[in-house]
């Protein structure tokens, strides 16, 4: 006998305890070996005072058993509540988010009865590091942060996830045309780690046509790989084009953690009904079955699944207005069609691809304990963003060039990005927040802190108001910051 596998179950809110208990039933009769620890986490918690939505003992348990199977949350509006899904992938090192987006077409209606693509979605960095800022009265900032490490890990996790699936095209998407120093980043690693996979074909997009063609033509992709923000719309779109968003479960893998869900909300207008389709959790518990060395299992699932659609029996959502079974109807389905094989789709076969023995993630190398590579930075000047909001670039321009020196020289001041000092066109709309350039006036001498502090101090005497400064430096000679318009 397999020993069991203890893991974490979360019913969640809205229709998550109803297509949690239709699951776990499917799994008890598909012989799972697992052992479910129930959590409680999610709207009553956030609504107890907890902002976090997850309480010290439900980390515990995650923290003991590595392995979560997630209901949908409802996360209360206002109130200063955090994400959940946010603070666990970001908490437990998340960092690969998959993906798999299927049509079936010979159920379900859809335009695009070929695709079949997996999008792995960075899951830590990018815009979802969260970090705002208000600076002015009228503009607002949030970072987007790239790290080379993060990078490496998710496009390695990419290549080894396609190798290790028989998959022949990892594809990356990016807008390096536009930020090229962090998508720029991203898309350079990509080509980096590309050259350890020959037998791999490789291609890059810009996003805007890559989400066009993933609309248009889905079939042309086989493994896609981005960064969080444009991965976290890509999936959606590549969902429902498959013919139904709740079909659809995800994994969020990490070195040491897991958690698999379904991709869609807790649809609380549809809650206590008794007619949610469970197939998107149950999805993503053939996915935790893999990663936990049952395979076979995951497999037994999954036919049972295609067998009981191809059989007619479908949920309201997926009946469109014909004859429909209800929740716990289904699961009975499912179950009775244990063993069973589908003879309209190719049956489905899984190799215990992605865990070691013990189930825990295997592929990402140690980036973290890599040598850290020899880098020479260089200080070439700084960037100061002011506040305000009565005069004219003129007047700002010629204020900052009388204080500039004699170490720097006032290079270019920008407003929203656009060039407005010197020689700025009368016409362009500004608003009170001014970035403004000082460069190292003789690339003779060298600058340090102490330089910029005192030309603060003279700015500041000015009466001028500084918000913010960013320090603009060279790596190995190559440029750390993006020139400004006119330079």
């Amino acid at each position: 006998m397999t020993n069991k596998r203890t893991v974490t179950i979360a019913r969640g809110d809205g229709i998550g305890p109803e297509i949690m208990d239709a699951t776990l039933k499917i799994l008890e009769h598909a012989g799972a070996a697992i052992e479910p620890e129930f959590i409680d986490i999610g709207e009553q918690v956030y609504l107890s005072g907890n902002t976090s939505g997850i309480p010290d003992d439900a980390w515990e348990s995650l923290r003991r058993n590595k392995v979560f199977l997630k209901g949908p949350i409802t996360t209360p509006q206002g109130g200063g509540y955090k994400s959940l899904n946010v603070t666990i992938r970001k908490t437990l090192g998340l960092f690969a988010n998959v993906r798999p987006n299927i049509s079936y077409a010979q159920f379900i209606k859809t335009k695009h009865p070929n695709m079949d693509l997996v999008i792995i979605r960075e899951n830590e960095e990018d815009l979802y590091a969260g970090i705002e800022h208000q600076q002015t009265p009228e503009v607002v900032q949030c970072l987007k942060l790239i790290t080379r490490p993060g990078s490496e890990k998710i496009i390695r996790y990419a290549f080894e996830y396609a190798k290790k699936n028989n998959r022949k095209k990892v594809t990356c998407f990016t807008k390096d045309n536009i930020m090229k120093l962090t998508d720029g980043l991203f898309h350079k690693v990509f080509k980096e780690v590309a050259k350890e996979y020959p037998d791999i074909e490789t291609e890059h997009w810009i996003i805007d046509i890559g989400m066009a063609k993933i609309a248009d033509t889905p079939q042309d992709f086989d493994v896609i790989v981005m960064p969080n923000l444009y991965g976290d719309i890509a999936s959606d779109v590549a969902a429902q084009i498959t013919g139904s968003v709740g079909l659809a479960g995800s994994a969020n893998i990490g070195d040491q953690f897991a958690l698999f869900e379904a991709i869609h909300g807790s649809a609380p207008d549809i809650a206590g009904k008794g007619i949610a389709n469970p197939s998107g959790l149950l999805h993503g518990a053939i996915m935790m079955l893999v990663h936990i060395g049952q395979p076979d299992v995951a497999a037994r699932i999954h036919n049972a699944w295609f067998k009981t659609l191809e059989d007619g029996v479908h949920t309201g959502d997926i009946a469109k207005g014909g004859a429909s079974v209800g929740t716990n109807e289904f699961a009975e389905a499912v179950i009775a069609r244990l063993g069973h094989l589908p003879t309209t789709v190719t049956p489905v076969e899984y190799k215990n691809t992605e865990a070691s023995e013990e189930g825990s993630f295997t592929l990402s190398p140690a980036v973290k304990d890599r040598p850290k590579p020899d880098i020479v930075r260089q200080l070439d000047g700084v960037d100061v963003f002011l506040f305000n909001n009565e005069q004219t670039p003129e007047e700002i321009g010629q204020a900052l060039e009388k204080v500039a020196g004699p170490e720097f020289s006032l290079a270019v001041i920008t407003n929203r990005g656009v060039k407005v000092y010197p020689n700025g066109f009368p016409e362009t709309f500004t608003t009170d927040h001014w970035r403004c350039r000082f460069q190292i006036a003789n690339e003779q001498n060298r600058i340090d802190h102490n330089d910029i502090i005192s030309l603060l101090s003279r700015i500041e005497k000015t009466g001028l108001d500084f918000i913010k400064t960013e320090n603009l430096y060279r790596f190995n000679d190559e440029l750390g910051y993006s020139l400004g318009q006119g330079q």
